[in-house]
């Protein structure tokens, strides 16, 4: 299973949510989603625009757990 790490990414850059919905141009309430919700399905354009806003790769935004969900 594939999970978010936006939060974390974010946090260790000191950018919030309302300065990477400003910056990457996406609506807060798909920005506070992709904080809040590890799980939550995203696209790869969205990812892209996050990953750009943070300075790091769409694959830095992603942890791969190996977990399956039931």
């Amino acid at each position: 299973m594939v999970r978010l790490r936006v939060r974390e990414v974010a946090e260790e850059k000191g950018v919030g949510i309302s300065k990477l919905q400003r910056q990457a141009d996406l609506a807060y309430r798909t920005v506070h989603r992709l904080w809040h919700e590890p799980d939550y399905d995203v696209g790869v354009r969205t990812l892209e625009k996050v990953a750009r806003v943070l300075g790091v790769s769409v694959c830095d935004l992603l942890d791969e757990s190996g977990e399956v969900a039931e």
